[in-house]
């Protein structure tokens, strides 16, 4: 399965380089184009959950100890395993929607929109999922039944801002700015100087110094994150294209590895110091970070679903509001205990989706010709 992966993202990166530098000044404008600040925001809090704020904290002592990741630190290894490189993945298919998708419509065949719309249902089940299972690490106390009410809670809450564009697009730049907020926060709160703060930031030059060695899986748990990566990458491209503002191919790459990158970097490095210099983090921060995390599950839900009610034409014009809101809401709640109690996995979707990269490639391929004339045109 890992060969499977590994032979993927291979391909997958050396597309996007061919890409960048074939089609570097080619302009990339999506259907609803949005300002860079807007786009920016989109991007950053529909491509991440709440693992990004809660995660670090616990997966640090994880990557000291175990000989697998002993080749740089914690804070490299976590910064490879969500910023940069795996980035590559959406540029590819952001690019793919605004500028070939619309000339060879090939998410328009039946067997691969429904193949498409079933990953999507998927992997939004999964983001609820994943807070679930993790809500004990992060809220103290919780019982059983209180996880299920508030994962419910938040299906909710995301299914209502999927019925207006507007409320994504609000939600998208306050969670950014109440992210930006956090950091500057706890960073405030660590009592850590500039030149503390910066001299934890310098051990993510441990990364790029090992970068080749994040493109294929260091240990079963990096695996799991990159086919939760490859899960993700269709529909994030194809929810991102939407709002691409005639940006250059180079610049469409050079915002999507780049802009959110630079946003984990700071959260991380503020996370890292707490670890490395052993400050609890206390019942206020937490308390923030659980919150700001609800909210980030929130904005990536909501994206998915208006994502794949909008490929389905099953959104609240053809509905209506209550159905709308009803149907979708048990549908995610449904999936969401599927991963609960059967062996569902995020691998499985990520296979699927590798397949449907083939099948894409394969198309591209017997296509190449009317690709060709339509680009020239």
């Amino acid at each position: 399965m890992y060969q499977i992966l590994s032979v993927a993202i291979a391909i997958t990166l050396a597309t996007s380089l061919f890409i960048c530098i074939r089609w570097r000044n080619l302009s990339c404008t999506g259907p609803t184009p949005l300002s860079l600040a807007a786009f920016t925001a989109i991007l950053f809090t529909s491509g991440l959950d709440v693992g990004l704020i809660m995660f670090p904290l616990v997966e640090f002592p994880t990557y000291a100890t175990e000989a697998a990741y002993s080749f740089t630190n914690p804070l490299a290894i976590e910064f490879g395993f969500w910023g940069f490189l795996v980035w590559a993945f959406y540029f590819l298919t952001t690019f793919y929607f605004c500028i070939v998708e619309p000339r060879v419509k090939l998410f328009e065949i039946k067997l691969i929109r429904w193949i498409n719309n079933l990953i999507i249902i998927a992997t939004c089940a999964f983001t609820a999922f994943l807070f679930l299972s993790y809500a004990p690490s992060y809220i103290e106390g919780i019982s059983l039944s209180q996880q299920y009410l508030l994962v419910g809670f938040i299906i909710l809450m995301a299914v209502f801002s999927s019925t207006d564009i507007r409320y994504v697009k609000l939600l998208s730049l306050s969670s950014s700015a109440l992210f930006i907020v956090l950091t500057v926060v706890m960073a405030g709160s660590s009592g850590a100087s500039a030149s503390d703060y910066l001299g934890s930031m310098a051990n993510l030059s441990g990364y790029f110094e090992n970068i080749y060695r994040f493109i294929t899986p260091i240990s079963d748990y990096h695996g799991w994150y990159l086919f939760w990566w490859f899960a993700w990458s269709i529909m994030i491209g194809q929810f991102v294209a939407r709002f691409v503002s005639g940006l250059k191919t180079w610049q469409l790459l050079l915002a999507l590895l780049v802009i959110p990158s630079i946003a984990i970097a700071l959260w991380f490095t503020t996370l890292y110091y707490y670890f490395a210099n052993q400050i609890p983090v206390t019942d206020l921060l937490r308390w923030a970070m659980v919150s700001l995390g609800v909210i980030f599950v929130i904005n990536s839900l909501d994206s998915l679903i208006r994502l794949y009610t909008d490929n389905l034409g099953l959104n609240v014009e053809t509905l209506g509001r209550n159905q709308y809101m009803l149907g979708n809401w048990l549908l995610i709640v449904s999936l969401v205990l599927l991963y609960q109690f059967t062996p569902l996995k995020i691998e499985w979707v990520g296979l699927t989706v590798i397949g449907l990269y083939l099948a894409i490639y394969t198309l591209l391929f017997q296509r190449r010709k009317q690709l060709s004339v339509s680009q020239s045109g």
